[in-house]
């Protein structure tokens, strides 16, 4: 059984990121293989305590980790766009902690760059959407800048077919170390870019000026699942920049936020909106509608039918079933949850206002206002508001 993270970094449950990251750093020098002779047994405890940190060092992966365990950030439950992404190589979260000078700070065990095929690099797209679409799923069109492979030198950075010659500051290695003390720095060659390889001036391609990449706006078309919230990710694998030397391309991460709404407001599952009810059927009870979110049996101004209990008070809420958001990967669905605000009538007639003043003495004939006597002079007091002009002269 996988050993508890915190655990594993020596760490309360509590800890800050910076706490976290320096607790990790103390446990990387002191774990590293090559500072160990290369031992399996450094080798795993390096491994074990990178794979600590790349969880509990990202928020999303560290929340679920924290409800779910190894089980929220492992196999397909590290959350929305497809499961954990893990870094390829140990190594990479000790450079991205310590920096490109530490990527080999030992000598031989860091992650070396390659002159060969190069992935490209994960990209990250925010997107805001409308509660609609979040509600009902949505298609959308997203332009996202990438890096792709400039068609003039088809991606060697060359002009007219010219060879690039071996760098002769890293003597075609691509990197360059120098010793520091106790420790053996190795960096990127300055000359090359770590290509190990450079182009006379002459010979760079003029449309990408030698890197063999160029920038360029990709439109891609997005599925947006029902149920997305805030925080919710889509992968799209091969859709980052382009990689370099023929390696393949990077992936996109579209990260999800819901445009504020003009009626709902959001709770997980269930929509909450304020309806405004008339006085007097909070008083009497009756029938209201409510606005809902376009569906299915819905012609695009869908209203849902709300029951007023007699006697409503501004605050009550009716809870609607089913009415409210679609869970983003099941087919339960949250509540819609109506908040009630009685209205207070204005601009009374005389014989409105004269009515009013009969209720308000009545009130004053029992101490229980909802008995048989109190509530008959209620529903005729109702009537004559209600009631048309001629009504209200009858009455008289």
């Amino acid at each position: 059984m996988a050993r508890d993270y915190y655990e594993v970094l020596s760490v309360e449950r509590t800890i800050d990121a910076a706490g976290l990251k320096s607790a990790y750093r103390k446990l990387a020098m002191e774990h590293h293989p090559d500072r160990n002779g290369g031992s399996e047994e450094s080798m795993a405890k390096f491994k074990e305590i990178s794979e600590a940190y790349t969880v509990l060092s990202d928020d999303q992966k560290r929340a679920a980790y924290d409800r779910f365990g190894h089980a929220g950030v492992n196999g397909g439950g590290g959350g929305f766009g497809g499961g954990q992404q893990g870094f390829h190589d140990v190594n990479d979260i000790f450079s991205q902690v310590f920096g490109d000078a530490f990527g080999d700070v030992f000598g031989g065990g860091g992650r070396r760059q390659s002159n060969g095929p190069r992935r490209g690099s994960d990209l990250r797209y925010d997107l805001e959407i409308t509660l609609e679409q979040a509600y009902q799923g949505a298609e959308v069109e997203i332009s996202v800048p990438t890096t792709a492979t400039c068609d003039t030198c088809e991606g060697s950075g060359a002009k007219n077919g010219a060879k690039p010659t071996t760098c002769s500051t890293c003597q075609g290695a691509g990197r360059v170390r120098q010793a520091n003390g106790f420790f053996q720095v190795e960096r990127t060659c300055p000359s090359c870019g770590g290509q190990g390889q450079r182009l006379s001036q002459a010979d760079t391609c003029t449309t990408c000026h030698g890197h063999g990449q160029v920038r360029k706006n990709r439109k891609l078309s997005l599925k947006v699942p029902a149920g997305v919230d805030d925080g919710s990710r889509i992968r799209l694998s091969g859709e980052g920049d382009a990689g370099q030397r023929g390696g393949p391309r990077g992936d996109l991460y579209v990260f999800m936020s819901v445009a504020p709404h003009d009626l709902f407001e959001r709770d997980n599952l269930d929509l909450l909106c304020t309806v405004p009810v008339p006085m007097t059927v909070a008083a009497l009870g009756g029938d209201i509608e409510a606005p809902c979110l376009v569906s299915e049996a819905c012609d695009g101004n869908c209203k849902a039918p709300v029951s007023v209990p007699a006697g409503a008070q501004t605050g009550k809420t009716i809870r609607i079933r089913g009415k409210g958001m679609p869970h983003l990967n099941g087919r339960q669905r949250g509540d819609l949850v109506v908040e009630l605000f009685v209205e207070t009538p204005t601009d009374l007639t005389p014989r409105q206002k004269e009515l009013m003043q009969e209720l308000a003495a009545s009130f004053g004939e029992s101490q229980n206002p909802r008995n048989s006597s109190f509530a008959g002079k209620a529903k005729r007091f109702w009537a004559d508001i209600l009631g048309s002009e001629d009504t209200r002269e009858t009455t008289q």
